[in-house]
């Protein structure tokens, strides 16, 4: 699989809460292209928290839908907004795990709508939540003038272990 560059990181006025490295307050997600799949790994720590040493749900739903909407934009390059989502939490998520893998994909396109489904799985690769994203896509002249063109990968090819070494060495 191969890192995304994400398109935003030299705009000023970029601050998303979910994939924006400079904001302090934000999940700082990062993105790779995995064929037509977009993959996350993300380190939780205890200030995400619900209940002692467990993931906040609203964490989990930051996670996943920003997931899904890289997924639209690698799938149909172009961005758009969540108009619904419907998430089911299937186990609870611990801050002690090393990393989180997340999995988006675009499952179904009507026009200007997209479905994208995502799942978020702990270190053991057990299936701990999961969400359809109804996504309402722009159109691609609207995407520009929101600073998306598309996306470049960088050149070389990582595999798992290599990105949960770096983020777990972090």
């Amino acid at each position: 699989m191969k890192r995304i560059i994400n398109p935003w990181l030299n705009h000023d006025a970029y601050h998303c809460f979910g994939c924006c490295d400079r904001n302090e307050s934000g999940v700082k997600m990062e993105f790779y292209a995995d064929g037509e799949e977009v993959v996350s790994y993300w380190k939780p720590e205890s200030r995400f928290q619900g209940w002692i040493d467990t993931l906040h749900g609203g964490i989990q739903a930051v996670l996943l839908d920003e997931i899904c909407g890289w997924a639209v934009m690698l799938s149909m390059q172009t961005s758009g907004v969540t108009s619904k989502m419907e998430t089911r939490y299937k186990h609870a998520v611990s801050t002690n795990n090393a990393f989180l893998k997340l999995q988006a994909k675009v499952t179904e396109i009507k026009r200007n709508i997209a479905t994208v489904e995502a799942s978020l799985y702990n270190e053991e690769g057990v299936l701990c939540t999961q969400t359809v994203c109804t996504y309402f896509t722009f159109p691609k002249e609207k995407s520009s003038e929101m600073g998306f063109n598309g996306f470049e990968l960088e050149d070389n090819e990582l595999d798992e272990d290599t990105i949960v070494r770096s983020l777990t060495c972090q």
